[in-house]
């Protein structure tokens, strides 16, 4: 694929963890990358730099709040730019943190949503005409909490189960020139706020394969939305291990 054919996407949270392994796996295959950061514009940029050493001016940083409705809007607009096109938006942004009921404050409530659901909406929206002149796609990051919420964290849970909802509604709103699908991770990282050896045996105990996935099978569960499946819209898999079964 030469450069004026190669596809554009752009993954929120890219620089790092999951997201990071998003953009290496769609660089593979031969994706230009636009990797959206917010904090972690170090992570991002040396992943940019590493990769464009393997292929010259094929991933950009831009740096985003998604909580801010005008940075939002510039980060479509920026990446639409960077290439002259959009093919693929991949909502990895998160925000993980208890919520207990009696402590949930109003700014707690409006972090987790905004970062989790209402961000991925409007960038949907935002990178709606761009993605329907390239017959492109979205994918969502869930997770299995969005079906079984996870106790202590009902506002994220909330807006996990929102996206999915979301993921569902913009697969008919958007179609037939946008196909929207999600991925519902389980065990793939542990948190990065500590976690008691004997909470990760607890868990580990639920996955009926044993272990904690890899980033890796996240990563191409997503390219296989976008590159494999042109004829599948509105859906969410679940890549866990098996986990919910037990759930």
């Amino acid at each position: 694929m030469n450069d004026g054919q190669a596809k554009v996407t752009l993954v929120t949270a890219g620089g790092r963890r999951v997201g990071a392994a998003i953009v290496r796996e769609l660089h593979a295959v031969g994706d230009r990358i636009v990797i959206h950061c917010r904090d972690s514009h170090g992570e991002a940029t040396a992943l940019a730099a590493e990769l464009n050493a393997v292929r010259s001016d094929s991933v950009a940083v831009l740096q985003a709040d998604l909580r801010e409705a005008a940075e939002r809007e510039s980060l479509i607009s920026n990446a639409v730019k960077r290439w002259g096109r959009l093919d693929a938006l991949v909502n990895n942004a998160s925000t993980f943190y208890p919520s207990p009921v009696g402590t949930v404050t109003e700014a707690i409530w409006s972090d987790l949503i905004d970062v989790n659901l209402k961000a991925p909406f409007f960038l949907a929206q935002a990178a709606y005409g761009a993605l329907a002149q390239s017959q492109g796609s979205i994918v969502n990051i869930v997770d299995i909490y969005a079906e079984r919420p996870l106790e202590g964290y009902p506002v994220y849970s909330v807006a996990k189960a929102g996206l999915l909802a979301l993921t569902r509604s913009l697969a008919r709103e958007l179609a037939p020139k946008v196909r929207v699908n999600a991925v519902s991770p389980g065990a793939i990282l542990w948190p990065e706020m500590p976690i008691e050896d004997q909470e990760k045996e607890k868990i580990l105990s639920t996955i009926p394969m044993g272990e904690r996935g890899h980033p890796s099978d996240i990563a191409r569960t997503v390219r296989f939305f976008l590159k494999d499946a042109p004829y599948i819209t509105g859906q969410v898999l679940a890549v866990d291990g098996g986990r919910t079964l037990s759930l």
